[in-house]
């Protein structure tokens, strides 16, 4: 099974983008979504962001994340 997250690119870089997910962050190619930028939800798998989200569906998708994940 293979998953996709979404995170929010906080800093371009030469190698692609700095992305978080949620506190988490990771370096993060770019050339699959080249028309990305800050601030843009990208959705990604295997360190390739594979597509640029509609801000209000990431940040939804995230908040369910936070539903299903409990550190209790």
């Amino acid at each position: 099974m293979c998953l996709a997250v979404p995170g929010r690119i906080i800093k371009i870089q030469d190698s692609g983008a700095l992305v978080d997910f949620g506190g988490a962050r990771r370096e993060v190619s770019l050339s699959l979504t080249p028309d990305a930028g800050l601030n843009d939800y990208v959705l990604v798998h295997a360190g390739f962001s594979i597509q640029v989200l509609d801000p209000d569906e990431a940040k939804a998708t995230l908040e369910l994340f936070k539903e299903i994940y409990d550190p209790r």
